[in-house]
C-alpha cells in the first residue's frame, strides 16, 4: 500500500522521503522489521521504541514514524522514508486501521467496557449471533476467534496491529458482527483509536487496575474517553445500577440506552428463581430460564439482550437464544464431585467480583458449608490484596489463602499483604497454603458433604506465572484429580 494512504488522518508533523513509497507490512516491534515495511515507534510502559529505530532501519524498514526528534540524532538513516507525528501512540492505531483498509467499518463492532463482566458479555454475544445465524468475531481476554477459527490472545485489548488484522480477517470471511473487550489500558494507550463501534457498553466500575491508573478518578477516565469518543449513529448502552454510569455518558455523542435489574431503566430484568442448574428471569416482562447463575449474570444477559435487540436481533430471538446460552469459560464454572462437593472456578480477582461470586454461592445454598480459595497477583495493585481478604472473611465459613500469578513477587510477601486485611474472626478461618496445587487438594479434601469450594482468581487461564516463567497450570484438571482420589478414600 501507498505510504500517503496509510499515515492520513494520524496527525503528521513532516514528512522526509517519498510519500509514494509502497509497504507491504507495517510494525510497532523492530525485530518484526523488514525491508518494504513501516516501523512505528511508540513510547511504551515498559520500554521506548524510539531506542530501536536503528534497529529497525538495519533490518530494511522502508519508512520509520516517529515522535521524539531526539531519537534520530546520530543515526545513519539511508534511504528510509521519516515520518514525524504528533503522538506515535495514536498514530499508530490510525496507521495500523489505514493499512487494513479500516475493516471495522465494514462489520458491526460492539465494544464492552467495565470492571467486570466483560469477557462473559462478549462471548454471550458471540454465541447469541452465532446460534442466530450470523458469522461474527470474537476478541476476547479467553480467545479470538474469526467465525469459529480460534488463536490465543495476550492482553483483555491487544494492540492495534493485531486488532485490525483480525478484523480484516472477520470482514474477508464474511463475517458481520464482531463482539470486543475494550481495557481501561487499551483506550488509555489508544488501542482503539480508528475504530468504527456501532455500540459501546458499560457493566459497572469498581477497585482494578490502579497501579497502572494511580487514582480511581483516572480510571474512571479512561473508561470514559471510550463513550465520549462514539460516533452520533452509535448506541451507548449503560448499566444504569451503577453510580457511575451517568458519568460515563455525559460527553458521548451516541444514542444512550439504560439497562438495570434494581431501578428504572429502558430495559430492566429481575430474578424471578435461583439454583446451581440456573435462573428464571423476568427481562422486560418475559419469562426466560438461563443456564447461567447469579445476580451479576443477571446483569450481564440483560446488556447481552439490550444490545442484541438495538444491532440486529429481535426481542423474540434474543430471549430464545438467551435460553441456550453457556456461560463464558471460567466465570461460575461448576464441577460436581463426590460427597455432593461442588468446585466453583471462577476468574474473580477484584474485591467487588469476589464479593459477587461468594454472595452468589451463598444465596443458593445458605445452610451449606462455603470455602473461598483466592490468591492476588504480583506486580499488581497492593492495595487490593487486604480488600479481598475482607471480602472473603464476610462471606466464607472456611477461607484458604495460596499463590496466583505471583510474577516477580515472592508469594509469601504477597499473602502476608493478604493476612492485614483479616480481623482476628477471619484469621481463625484462614488457612495459608503458598502452593496453589496443594491449597486446592486440601480445600476440597477437608471440605464439609455437600458443601461448595470457590477456587478464584485463575478462571480460564490453564497456568501460572511464576517469575518470568509461564508454566501450566489447569484447575479444572486438579479438581478432577484430586475427586477420583477422594473416591478412593
Amino acid at each position: 500500500m501507498n505510504l500517503g494512504r496509510i499515515i492520513k488522518g494520524s496527525s503528521v508533523e513532516e514528512v522526509r522521503g517519498d510519500r509514494n513509497r509502497e509497504i507491504s507490512s507495517i510494525c510497532c516491534n523492530s525485530r518484526k522489521a523488514a525491508p518494504g515495511s513501516l516501523f512505528i515507534a511508540v513510547k511504551g510502559f515498559a520500554s521506548d521504541g524510539h531506542a530501536y529505530i536503528p534497529q529497525a532501519i538495519a533490518a530494511g524498514a522502508s519508512a520509520v514514524a516517529y515522535q521524539d526528534r531526539e531519537a534520530l540524532e546520530g543515526v545513519d538513516t539511508g534511504n528510509t522514508v521519516l515520518v514525524r507525528v504528533a503522538d506515535s501512540r495514536h498514530a499508530l492505531a490510525i496507521m495500523a486501521a489505514n493499512f487494513y483498509d479500516n475493516p471495522s467499518h465494514k462489520l458491526t463492532l460492539v465494544g464492552i467496557t467495565g470492571t467486570n463482566g466483560k469477557t462473559t458479555t462478549v462471548t454471550l454475544l458471540y454465541g447469541l449471533f452465532m446460534s442466530l445465524g450470523y458469522n461474527c468475531g470474537l476478541l476476547s481476554t479467553i480467545a479470538n476467534y474469526v467465525g469459529i477459527r480460534r488463536s490465543e490472545t495476550a492482553n483483555t485489548t491487544s494492540d492495534p496491529i493485531t486488532i485490525n488484522s483480525l478484523l480484516s480477517e472477520m470482514a474477508d470471511a464474511g463475517c458481520e458482527y464482531c463482539f470486543m473487550e475494550v481495557s481501561s489500558i487499551g483506550v488509555e494507550q489508544e488501542r482503539v483509536a480508528g475504530l468504527k463501534f456501532r455500540a459501546g457498553i458499560f457493566s459497572n466500575l469498581t477497585h482494578d487496575h490502579l497501579d497502572y491508573h494511580k487514582t480511581f478518578a483516572e480510571y474512571l477516565r479512561c473508561k470514559k474517553l471510550f463513550f465520549d469518543n462514539l460516533d452520533e449513529d452509535a448506541f451507548a448502552i449503560v448499566n444504569a445500577d451503577d453510580r457511575n454510569s451517568s458519568v460515563m455518558v455525559q460527553n458521548t455523542k451516541a444514542k444512550v440506552v439504560t439497562y438495570a435489574c434494581k431501578r428504572a431503566a429502558d430495559h430492566n430484568c429481575k430474578v424471578m428463581e435461583e439454583s446451581f442448574e440456573g435462573m428464571l428471569l423476568k427481562i422486560d416482562g418475559q419469562e426466560c430460564w438461563t443456564r447461567l447463575i447469579g445476580e451479576h449474570n443477571a446483569s450481564n444477559i440483560l446488556a447481552v439482550y439490550t444490545t442484541a435487540i438495538l444491532v440486529g436481533a429481535t426481542k423474540e430471538e434474543a430471549l430464545l437464544a438467551v435460553s441456550k446460552l453457556k456461560s463464558a469459560p471460567g466465570r461460575l464454572e461448576t464441577i460436581h464431585g463426590p460427597r455432593g462437593l461442588s468446585a466453583v472456578i471462577d476468574y474473580a480477582h477484584t474485591p467487588d467480583a469476589l464479593a459477587n461470586v461468594l454472595k452468589t454461592l451463598r444465596d443458593i445454598a445458605p445452610d451449606k458449608q462455603l470455602t473461598c480459595l483466592f490468591g492476588c497477583g504480583g506486580d499488581r495493585d497492593r492495595t487490593k490484596r487486604p480488600e479481598m481478604a475482607q471480602v472473603a472473611e464476610e462471606f466464607a465459613d472456611r477461607i484458604i489463602v495460596t499463590s496466583d500469578n505471583s510474577r516477580t513477587e515472592r508469594t509469601e510477601d504477597i499473602m502476608e499483604d493478604i493476612r492485614k486485611g483479616f480481623s482476628p474472626r477471619g484469621l481463625s478461618k484462614a488457612l495459608f497454603i503458598a502452593d496453589r496445587r496443594e491449597a486446592i487438594r486440601t480445600a476440597l479434601m477437608t471440605a464439609q458433604d455437600g458443601s461448595a469450594v470457590l477456587l478464584a482468581g485463575k478462571g480460564h487461564e490453564t497456568y501460572q506465572i511464576i517469575g518470568t516463567e509461564k508454566r501450566h497450570f489447569d484447575e479444572r484438571e486438579i479438581v478432577e484429580e484430586t475427586f477420583k482420589m477422594t473416591e478412593k478414600i
